[in-house]
């Protein structure tokens, strides 16, 4: 087979043309268990549920002995001297019961509330600025309505409470304002729309006023809490302008010693670099970045979690955005991430390296440099199969962006049998990627020519027959996805193929040829490989 032929032969491989924006994975192109783990994520809507001490929450009043003896049952009843106005006490003891039917611990009747028609009693108390407890347990219950269901929460907006609830961020009585805050939370945390209505009506701006040293910290936590709500969806994504009026206050809520806040603000970052490109240069342009990468190695784990995303989300960018994260040092945090106790961090830790493999060959060369593809190897051997997903990701792009030394290096560390052992798994993207890496280093070794003037295929692949490489490929002839058989197919044909050799001598095992002068002395974690 003459070298025009192969050379022919290469400009059908999948991989040819193949740039740095298709390579790199955003979020939502990665696993389904990645996007969708939520355990150490902020919830979106939270129902106030007394504990010990309502203060904690928020500064209640009153005792909050929730006994059955205490509630009105009859709501009927409860609707009619809810609506007492003529008689505050009765009116109060009457919303207030609704507030703790509302506030049980489990299965809350916020159907039954609705259709009892309280919600435009509920609404109209939050206009009697004389009467703060009943403000305060009105916009108490309205919470809980809103913390429910899509369906619950929109009854709330329909009912008119948002322009109050934003009048109440003004309130003097903190109890009363900090409820405001947690209502307006909840309808917000519902998805886009209510966002931007929410925001259209300038909830923004009053908000921010509340992030000051003298709020007490479990107001400041409701306070971020609403920030990352505000951030969170991308479909659309908020407006640049309210992204721009976010940023200042992230940046300060970032040095917050309270872990709580920390995490928030944290998680509020990585959803606005999950919006793509431009939202990634706005948070870079913010200047935060160098105060987010030291949070890959915090003492706590979900501060870890959050920043490990939210760096992860800035590496899908261009190479530039990417630079910036490395030119914070952050990989001299990833030798102990790729090797934490905690799988998903071992796991988003290897996507962000897939994504930096994405990148251009001084990008590579820093991946390298930090020791880290021993690393990365371990975790296409080792660790659960999304981890070695993630890893085979990492390598397969390496193998496009990296120049010759830097893949010769991925093979040196001993990369070949734990990324040929993949080709047996049943994730049919992934045997993709594993031939595709595969097709490039062996398409690097036929273009590479040692001091004896023949190229290295041939060491490459007796190294991938001699780990059981060839048979897996063989198999995968047979595979029922098109894509993958013609690719083993083609393999097999222009490296493997007995006409090679007999066709063009220079492609036969040589003595002495130094293939890709790989160091002998090197360890290679398989016994007989020998370079």
């Amino acid at each position: 087979m003459a070298d025009s032929h192969i050379r022919n032969r290469m400009q059908g491989f999948k991989n040819k043309g193949k740039d740095q924006e298709e390579m790199r994975r955003r979020r939502n192109e990665v696993t389904v268990e990645l996007r969708k783990n939520k355990r150490e994520e902020t919830l979106q809507k939270r129902r106030n549920v007394p504990i010990s001490n309502v203060d904690d929450l928020g500064g209640g009043i009153g005792d909050d002995d929730d006994n059955n003896s205490d509630k009105i049952t009859n709501l009927e009843e409860l609707v009619q001297n809810a609506g007492r106005m003529d008689a505050p006490e009765i009116q109060l003891n009457a919303v207030q019961s609704a507030r703790k039917l509302l506030s049980s611990d489990k299965n809350p009747p916020i159907d039954d509330l609705i259709a009892s028609g309280i919600l435009p009693i509920l609404v109209q108390c939050l206009h009697c600025h004389d009467n703060p407890p009943l403000q305060f347990e009105a916009a108490w219950a309205l919470t809980n309505i809103a913390s429910g269901t899509s369906a619950q929460t929109n009854k709330v907006v329909h009912a008119g409470a948002v322009p109050l609830f934003l009048q109440l961020l003004q309130s003097p009585h903190q109890n009363v304002c900090e409820q405001a805050v947690w209502a307006l939370g909840n309808i917000i945390g519902d998805g886009p729309c209510l966002r931007d209505y929410v925001i259209s009506l300038g909830v923004v701006t009053p908000l921010l006023t509340f992030i000051k040293p003298d709020i007490p910290i479990s107001f400041l936590r409701n306070v971020t809490w609403v920030i990352v709500n505000l951030c969170r969806n991308k479909d659309p994504p908020p407006s640049q302008q309210t992204i721009q009026e976010i940023l200042p206050a992230l940046n300060v809520l970032i040095h917050h010693t309270d872990t709580n806040i920390l995490v928030d603000t944290v998680w509020a970052i990585s959803y606005l670099t999950d919006g793509g490109n431009d939202q990634i240069q706005m948070v870079i342009d913010s200047g935060v970045v160098p105060k987010l990468v030291p949070l890959l190695s915090h003492k706590d784990v979900k501060v870890q979690t959050a920043a490990l995303r939210a760096v992860g989300n800035i590496v899908t960018g261009t190479d530039e955005q990417t630079q910036c994260v490395l030119n914070c040092d952050a990989l001299s945090h990833f030798n102990t991430l790729l090797s934490h106790p905690k799988e998903k961090i071992c796991k988003e830790a290897v996507w962000f390296l897939s994504n930096v493999t994405a990148g251009n060959q001084q990008q590579v060369q820093q991946v390298i440099d930090a020791g880290l593809l021993p690393k990365i190897i371990q975790n296409l051997s080792k660790k659960e199969f999304q981890t070695q997903k993630e890893a085979a990701w990492a390598i397969s792009n390496l193998t496009i962006s990296g120049n010759c030394e830097q893949v010769a290096q991925l093979i040196r560390d001993g990369v070949i049998r734990p990324f040929c052992e993949l080709l047996n798994c049943k994730d049919t993207q992934v045997i993709q990627v594993v031939l595709d890496g595969i097709n490039n280093m062996l398409k690097m070794a036929s273009s590479t020519t040692n001091s004896s003037g023949h190229n290295s295929v041939d060491q490459l692949a007796t190294m991938i027959e001699e780990c059981g490489g060839l048979d897996k490929i063989e198999q995968l002839q047979n595979h029922q996805n098109a894509e993958v058989y013609k690719l083993a197919y083609d393999i097999i044909e222009l490296y493997f193929s007995e006409d090679v050799v007999d066709d063009d001598p220079s492609l036969a095992p040589q003595s002495g040829d130094g293939g890709y002068q790989f160091d002998p002395n090197t360890s290679i974690p398989t016994d007989g490989f020998k370079f």
